[in-house]
């Protein structure tokens, strides 16, 4: 077995539902896939002693997952006060209007497509729903619309795709940018550094122990590729496709489909940058 203390930012073990933090508690959807890892973590957040919650992107559109996140708040005596979106990808924020009937809340977001009431979010932005306290980072770069949110009671920061308990995430071209996305991880380890942040609760995989370790990573790994990929290009390897079958070689063909986003992202970068 693995010694998760030693892989990057120390995952805690298997992914369960139940609590991770003080303020933290996942409802694991049950839509395990080689993109969405052990499934969607959807988070039901409430401050200690408060019978209001939030919840943190409901899922995919399962009508079982859906009222089992309600029934997990009942069962903490806790409502279902206002739910949050990370961003718009099926996984995470098909399941929204659903489970906005169910709950009779307003849903937030960045993209106002995607927002059910008047409010949106945005940076700068502070949630505050039964004296817990959430603040709003934008994270731009896996798509346009991504959000990570800091709750500074638990030390701990949510950030959907941008950082996944297990593994690395796309850049999901054209909608996700490359020079978006490494400013994005930069933003997060300010958090980690000036903030205090010393826990990740991720949209999918495990809860990570050290957020400054897997944003550490997180950078070096997309060092690393960018300059595989400038050198496949160098190489003569022009082609989307052509990168990804030199540099992806050892990653499972299934997962091709996405690292060909990534590697159009990176391919864009480097053109604007005079190196592609």
């Amino acid at each position: 077995m693995s010694d998760a203390a030693a892989l990057p930012g120390q995952p805690r073990g298997l992914v369960v539902s139940g609590p991770a933090t003080a303020r933290a508690v996942n409802v694991l959807a049950p839509n395990p896939s080689a993109m969405t890892l052990d499934g969607t973590n959807t988070w039901l957040l409430s401050e200690p002693g408060s019978d209001l919650a939030v919840v943190v992107d409901p899922g995919p559109l399962d009508e079982g997952h859906l009222r089992h996140v309600v029934e997990t708040a009942e069962k903490l005596g806790k409502r279902v006060a206002l739910t949050l979106l990370t961003h718009g990808h099926p996984d995470h924020a098909e399941g929204a209007g659903r489970f906005a009937e169910l709950t009779r809340t307003a849903v937030r977001a960045l993209d106002p497509a995607l927002r059910l009431g008047d409010e949106g979010l945005g940076a700068g932005d502070v949630v505050a729903v039964g004296g817990l306290e959430l603040r709003v980072v934008p994270t731009p770069g896996h798509t346009s619309d991504s959000l990570s949110f800091h709750l500074p009671a638990d030390r701990a920061v949510l950030t959907g795709d941008t950082i996944l308990g297990r593994g690395t995430t796309m850049v999901a071209h054209p909608d996700g940018r490359l020079g978006d996305y490494l400013d994005s991880l930069r933003r997060l380890r300010s958090l980690t550094v000036d903030d205090g942040v010393h826990t990740v609760l991720p949209g999918h995989g495990p809860v990570l122990e050290d957020a400054q370790g897997a944003v550490e990573f997180y950078l070096a790994h997309r060092a690393n590729r960018l300059a595989q990929v400038e050198t496949a290009v160098e190489s003569g390897h022009r082609t989307a496709a052509e990168v990804v079958a030199h540099v992806y070689a050892d990653v499972d063909r299934s997962l091709w489909p996405a690292a060909e986003l990534s590697v159009r992202a990176q391919l864009e970068y480097l053109r604007e940058r005079g190196r592609g």
